[in-house]
């Protein structure tokens, strides 16, 4: 019995140590990329310059590091995989977003959750792929994150990964840079990982600039006030550069219901299951800005699915994705593609808008 109570004190004193060496190496090995950070915009040859008075496409896609088929779900929305299914099915679905978003012939193609290096996509550099799809744009690319190994769930843990934001356009640009956003402290941190938007700057021939945003905010956060202080900052910045006459537009994933009731336009699934998507609270926004939702009211598509479950008519669906505007930028239509949820759980969104003198 003395032996048998020894071996299992051994065996549990083994299990304190892996589980205490593997929260050291998770702290140990976290960061958060620099503020302020300078990104490397490619080069191609290109005479197109920013008129007034042009109308202009501008779209966005989170592309979900390529894992989300309609018939997908996540473990983090309580679903079941923390992996896409295999590298073939990630190269599939982003090659999907890449010929959707080919097909509207945007001006300015934003991208989310761009995978370069990841367990959970196989480790397909999504960049890459999105560069030789959309070879004829100029693109920047910034790091999100570079996580640790999050060995959760055990059966087939998410691993780690790197992951970003993308902007690619038939414009050439005249700088970039990382803005890291607030983020959660503690462990918390793990979970949501780092945030941030992306500040392009293009000049326009009236001698103004152009200055393009983009975003992904937040979603599994645990304090209340952290989206509200990124939302502050981005608010912030927009406003600053508009007071300066710059034309701005921000669009990306909010991870907010811009519709402020998608549940009443939709008419979709369980409202209590997207109570992690609160209403975008517009008081915060200076008067310089506007919101624009994307919608067709004659034919209203959702630009987002609750990934708890494969997708379907009963999965609850919202608004998330959007954009944010100056009032120097004028809006002419901005809608929803309805892809059905085939390669995301994100339809990608897109605004046609033109600068006014």
């Amino acid at each position: 019995m003395k032996k048998f109570l020894k071996i299992i004190g051994i065996l549990l004193l083994l299990c304190i140590v892996v589980v205490l060496g593997y929260f050291i190496y998770v702290y140990a090995t976290y960061y958060r990329v620099e503020d302020h950070q300078q990104l490397s915009i490619s080069q191609f040859a290109t005479t197109k310059t920013l008129k007034t008075d042009t109308q202009y496409r501008i779209s966005s896609a989170n592309i979900g590091f390529g894992a989300y088929s309609d018939d997908y779900s996540f473990f983090m929305d309580g679903g079941k995989y923390s992996r896409a299914r295999s590298k073939e099915e990630v190269k599939t679905n982003v090659e999907g977003e890449i010929a959707t978003i080919q097909s509207l012939k945007p001006d300015f193609a934003m991208f989310q959750e761009v995978d370069i290096d990841g367990t959970r996509s196989y480790h397909v550099n999504e960049y890459q792929m999105l560069e030789v799809g959309l070879k004829d744009d100029t693109s920047v690319f910034a790091q999100n994150y570079d996580s640790p190994y999050l060995l959760y769930p055990l059966s087939m843990p998410h691993g780690k990964n790197k992951a970003g934001m993308a902007t690619f356009s038939d414009v050439q640009a005249t700088s970039a840079v990382r803005r890291s956003l607030p983020i959660e402290t503690g462990f918390s941190k793990f979970m949501d990982l780092d945030r941030c938007y992306i500040k392009q700057v293009f000049e326009v021939d009236n001698g103004k600039r152009f200055i393009v945003y983009n975003i992904h905010l937040s979603a599994y956060t645990t304090k209340g006030d952290t989206a509200t202080k990124q939302l502050k900052m981005l608010f912030t910045d927009m406003d600053q550069e508009a007071q300066k006459g710059a034309y701005v537009i921000a669009g990306g994933d909010f991870n907010k219901d811009l519709l402020k009731d998608s549940y009443a336009i939709f008419k979709q699934g369980d409202k209590n299951v997207g109570d992690w998507a609160k209403p975008i609270d517009t008081s915060l926004m200076p008067s310089s800005l506007e919101l624009v939702a994307p919608i067709d009211k004659t034919n209203p598509v959702p630009s987002c699915r609750n990934a708890d479950r494969p997708y379907s008519k009963d999965d609850f669906v919202l608004t998330v994705d959007g954009f944010i505007v100056s009032k120097n930028v004028q809006v002419k239509e901005a809608k929803v593609v309805d892809a059905k949820f085939k390669h995301s759980d994100h339809n990608p969104v897109y605004l046609d808008f033109s600068l006014n003198q």
